[in-house]
Formats: C-alpha cells, sequence, structure tokens
C-alpha cells in the first residue's frame, strides 16, 4: 500500500524519463567573526569563531530537466567551521543537508537529510536567521525540535491560491518497532503581497518507549516596505524538553547597503518552579560592500535563571564583529 501511495506521488509529480539538459552549481558561504562574551561562570570569553553571521559552507546543488515541467533535484551541503578548517554538524561531510528528489507542477518529493518544517517556520519569523548571539533557536521550539531530519521523505506541495504546504516522515529506523526514533514533521504557509503566515509541527518519538516530543510553532510576516516585521508563538511539550511556551517580536530595517535587525523573546516555563523562564533581547547590524560581502556587528543579552550561554559565547551577553562573504 505504501509503496504505491509513493509510486503515484511520484508519477504526479511528473517523473519522465527522458534525456534533457541538466546543470550543477558550486556555491557556499565564508563567514568570521570576532565573538566577546561576558557573563560566564569562567569569566569572560575572547575568540575567532566561523559561520557567525550565516553558517560558512561548501555545497553542490544539481537540476535536470526530465520534460513535461518535471526536474530532478539534488542538494549537497557540507558545514564548515572555517576558524579551525573543521566540518560543522559533528563532523558530517554533508551535514548540512544531503537529498535527491523531483520537482513538477504536483509539487517536490525529496529524500535525504533535510530542514525540518518547524525549523524553516522559525526562519521567517527570525530577522537574524537563527545566526549571531541571538539566535531565536537558543529558546524557541524550532530549533529546540530539531533543526534537520534524517533518513526524511519530505512532500512540498506547489502554491495554490497563496497557500502552500509540507509534509515529512523520519524513519527510526530501530529494529522491530518502526515507531521508535520516528519523526514527523508538518507546515502550513500561506503568503499574500506583504503577509506571510505560517505554522509548523514537529514530533519526535522516543528511542526507547512510545513517548514523543511535540512542538508547534506559528508565524507571521508583514512587509511595510521600509520595515519588515515579525511575531512567533511556540509550544513545546513531551520528552527531552522542558515543557514552555515561547514569543518572538523581530523588526528588520533595510536603509541603503545597511540592514538593522532587532528581536525579543519571552520563554516561559509551564513547571511549578518556573525554572527555565527567559527573555533575550539582541540587536544587529549588516553593511553590503558589494552584492557578496557584508561587515556585521550584533549584540545580545540572554537574563534567565537556567539556560547559561549565548550562541558562540559562555556567557549572557555576547558582541560580534565579523565579515561575510558568499559565492
Amino acid at each position: 500500500m505504501k509503496a504505491s501511495i509513493l509510486a503515484g506521488i511520484v508519477t504526479a509529480i511528473g517523473c519522465q524519463a527522458a534525456c534533457a539538459q541538466s546543470s550543477v552549481e558550486l556555491y557556499g558561504i565564508i563567514d568570521s567573526g570576532i565573538v566577546i562574551g561576558r557573563g560566564g561562570p569562567k569569566g569572560s570569553d575572547l575568540k575567532l569563531e566561523g559561520g557567525v553571521s550565516n553558517g560558512s559552507r561548501l555545497g553542490f546543488r544539481g537540476k535536470e530537466d526530465l520534460g513535461g515541467g518535471a526536474s530532478a533535484i539534488f542538494v549537497m551541503e557540507s558545514g564548515l567551521l572555517n576558524d579551525t578548517g573543521a566540518l560543522d554538524q559533528g563532523g558530517l561531510q554533508f551535514g548540512r543537508q544531503s537529498y535527491v528528489g523531483v520537482n513538477g507542477a504536483s509539487g517536490s518529493l525529496t529524500m535525504g537529510r533535510q530542514y525540518t518544517p518547524i525549523y524553516t517556520t522559525l526562519l521567517m519569523a527570525d530577522p537574524f536567521g537563527n545566526n549571531f548571539g541571538g539566535a531565536s533557536g537558543q529558546l524557541m521550539s524550532g530549533e529546540k525540535a530539531g533543526v534537520r531530519m534524517n533518513n526524511t521523505v519530505m512532500y512540498g506541495s506547489p502554491v495554490v491560491g497563496g497557500f502552500n504546504a509540507q509534509l515529512a516522515y523520519g524513519f527510526g529506523e530501530v529494529a522491530g518497532d518502526a515507531s521508535k526514533s520516528r519523526q514527523l514533521g508538518a507546515a502550513l504557509g500561506y503568503a499574500n503581497g506583504p503577509l506571510s503566515l505560517r505554522v509548523g509541527y514537529n514530533r519526535q518519538n522516543n528511542a526507547t518507549s512510545t513517548d514523543a516530543a511535540r512542538n508547534t510553532l506559528f508565524a507571521a510576516k508583514y512587509d511595510f516596505g521600509s520595515v519588515i516585521t515579525t511575531l512567533a508563538w511556540g509550544s513545546n511539550r513531551g520528552i527531552g524538553a522542558i515543557d514552555s511556551r515561547d514569543v518572538l517580536a523581530g523588526i528588520s530595517i533595510p536603509f541603503g547597503a545597511n540592514l538593522l535587525m532587532a528581536s525579543y523573546i519571552h520563554k516561559s516555563d509551564l513547571s511549578p518552579s518556573h525554572a527555565a523562564d527567559a527573555h533575550q533581547l539582541a540587536l544587529a547590524c549588516t553593511h553590503a560592500l558589494s552584492k557578496r560581502t557584508a561587515l556585521y556587528a550584533a549584540v545580545s543579552g540572554l537574563s534567565n535563571t537556567h539556560f547559561t550561554t549565548t550562541k558562540f559565547a559562555s556567557g549572557s551577553r555576547e558582541l560580534d564583529l565579523g565579515v561575510r562573504h558568499t559565492f
């Protein structure tokens, strides 16, 4: 039954065996910044870090025209710690993304290591794109639920009347019980002119039981032209996470070659102790030297009784200064 459903989706997408044009693109980002941290248990930090404003990476993406409006697609993307030359994402060769699939008028079907639908929902709401010391993923459900899913089959629908959807299934691959370690993700989005709305959901089962962590995130974005505002609300329940609620408010102001960004996040711990109640305030500015090169500066503060670090420094306050180049 499952095999027939999968075959039907592939057929609907329009995968046709045909000789056609193909292309492969090499791309990447190199980002390095000086990070100064304050308020840590061992004192101040002074470090050079890679991927402060955007994760450094080297990637390959390709597309082959299959005819009938259908294409074969793939992405292989490595995360780099260019301050040391090591691989990011725990040393995985293609730890950022690694998938292959087909794309057509009926949507896309991809298989491999991919971003979770709830994380792409978080990226829509965070003006920093989950970067700098004030990255939203330190507190928000979109990262706590998991940035990426391994062993994943994902379907992305076409846009119909402004709506689009994502469905993802991550195989747990535990012998004897397919439900263990299984991950499910979904998102529904709507865009109409300056307004964008999106809700993402993620469920991840425990490796040894049927318990599951459940995360939901609602996001809204409105582009006034001179100012872009964002709002998000998240709920986190189940294993591996503190039952909590998150709220984010963000703003982006482009002017000339500059982009000013700010965000405020509040986490409400739903346990009796409220030990993980937290709030975070962050400000960043980028200045484009060219279409590919930018300078940046960012400050952030994280005040709470449970979390003890900002993204790159072991403290409650962080200053980032650096340069980013894309190719």
